[in-house]
């Protein structure tokens, strides 16, 4: 028997993490965009792999270049950004059939002294991380929102019973917890026909509204049904929306044993763990709708 023979794979190359930021000075009001962008272009590079021949490969470095470039007419929302550069690989260079364009998007408030918020100083605002992905497959844009790192903590209305026991089981069955975990979770948007003249950084905050908002209400009996709950809430106040995607580490919070020290402890003392953690993963889809693989192979764990 002969051995199969050996051939390149799926392959992808780029210029990972630019920092880019953009300073808007058209007024005395100055305003700042600051993302990290990451380009990868896929397509027809198979002799740089089998015979060292560059005749197809766009170097990263005219990647990052071409990132500061188009910075220079603007970023407006990072999934626009994004598109752009997407537009431009593949309609620059035949042997370019798609890619992954990524971005990070830090948020940036004004500072307030004496009362006004300054024209020209900011000051860094928020935990979270925006994100936004788009993918090009031939003709096809998917475009996939996010953010991460939304850290929400409730004090009551959660709790964690009937669950199944054995012998390694010692936790204790409860009805009021302190439910904590940081927030990651993207969105892909419905086909390409919302890209002409929609407003990405409005639906962004509207769904980061809603996440928060759907996060404070009702009992949650595991954080499996709060996921849920926060992405149907979503789903439900915004069509253009197919599907999404959340990732939640449970931030475990122990009440400490005070008796020791001859004091009670009425669900008021806390420890909070860092690790292990419980994580809770799952997408909130709409029935019949159609997941592309090829939106979600880009991305770099389950969200």
């Amino acid at each position: 028997m002969t051995e199969p023979a050996i051939v390149l794979g799926a392959n992808q190359y780029g210029k990972a993490e630019v920092r880019v930021v953009k300073v808007t000075r058209d007024t005395a009001r100055h305003e700042i965009d600051d993302l990290n962008v990451t380009s990868q272009l896929r397509g027809d590079f198979t002799a740089a792999h089998l015979a060292g021949d560059n005749a197809h490969i766009v170097p990263t470095d005219t990647q990052k270049n071409t990132i500061f470039a188009f910075a220079r007419d603007g970023i407006g929302s990072p999934e626009e950004f994004l598109l752009r550069l997407a537009d431009h690989f593949t309609g620059s260079f035949d042997w370019v059939s798609g890619g992954r364009w990524e971005a990070e998007k830090f948020a940036w408030q004004r500072i307030v002294a004496h009362g006004e918020p300054n024209d020209h100083a900011f000051v860094r605002s928020g935990q979270e991380v925006r994100t936004a992905l788009v993918v090009a497959d031939g003709a096809d844009r998917h475009v996939i929102a996010g953010l991460k790192d939304l850290t929400v903590l409730k004090t009551t209305q959660s709790g964690f019973e009937g669950y199944p026991k054995d012998r390694y089981t010692t936790l204790p069955e409860t009805r009021d917890r302190i439910l904590a975990t940081d927030v990651s979770a993207r969105w892909r948007y419905r086909g390409a026909g919302v890209n002409a003249g929609f407003d990405y950084n409005d639906a962004c905050d509207s769904v980061r509204a809603l996440l928060l908002e759907a996060f404070t209400e009702a009992y949650s009996a595991a954080l499996q049904t709060t996921l849920f709950d926060m992405g149907r809430r979503v789903l439900e106040r915004h069509d253009e929306i197919a599907e999404i995607r959340l990732s939640m580490p449970n931030k475990h919070h122990f009440v400490v044993d005070l008796s020791p020290f001859g004091l009670d402890n009425p669900n008021e003392v806390f420890y909070a763990a860092d690790r292990p953690y419980g994580l809770i993963e799952a997408a909130v889809v709409r029935e019949g709708v159609e997941s592309p693989a090829a939106a979600w192979d880009a991305v770099v764990g389950f969200c």
